[in-house]
């Protein structure tokens, strides 16, 4: 239970799921605002919010069902909430310790682009085209809030939605 002053405050099963729900949405709409400014992902970044584009609707869906549904499959939903945002939480981590150097990233998106040589009588220069490609890298954040990239925010914002997906669990 959450204390606040002398009112207590339990995370049901409803109130959980409603907040992994405005968690995840703000999260994975904020990641478009960015983008939409102008904040290019990469790859790593575009496969992490695979866990929101799946999470955002069973978190809605656990939201109407434990509102006005079966109690079972509401937390059946939760489980599966925090299945999810468990792996994105790792996923996160991930990423963010290739972004600060502690291990290596994939290849396809932290080595250096390689120059291919390529008939000059094509009409079709592939080298041309791989100079003008913004080809983000993945072990560079390209934004960092209170000196944590992206990929640590998530990391640190899924552990929370698997934190609330688990403790609404224990209320009975």
């Amino acid at each position: 239970m959450f204390f606040t002053g002398s009112k207590s405050f339990s995370l049901t099963p409803f109130r959980g799921a409603a907040l992994v729900l405005a968690i995840s949405f703000a999260t994975i709409a904020g990641a478009w605002i960015l983008e939409a400014w102008g904040v290019k992902p990469c790859p790593l970044c575009l496969q992490q919010r695979w866990a929101y584009y799946i999470g955002v609707p069973v978190a809605a869906a656990a939201v109407l069902i434990a509102w006005r549904g079966p109690q079972a499959l509401a937390r059946s939903l939760l489980v599966l909430l925090a299945i999810i945002f468990t792996g994105s939480a790792i996923f996160g981590a991930y990423h963010a310790g290739v972004e600060w150097g502690l291990w290596p990233g994939p290849s396809s998106c932290t080595g250096a682009v390689p120059q291919m040589s390529l008939d000059p009588g094509k009409p079709f220069n592939m080298q041309d085209m791989l100079r003008s490609a913004q080809v983000v890298p993945c072990d560079k954040a390209v934004f960092w809030i209170f000196g944590i990239s992206l990929a640590g925010w998530n990391a640190i914002l899924s552990a929370v939605m698997v934190a609330a997906s688990i403790w609404s669990l224990k209320v009975s």
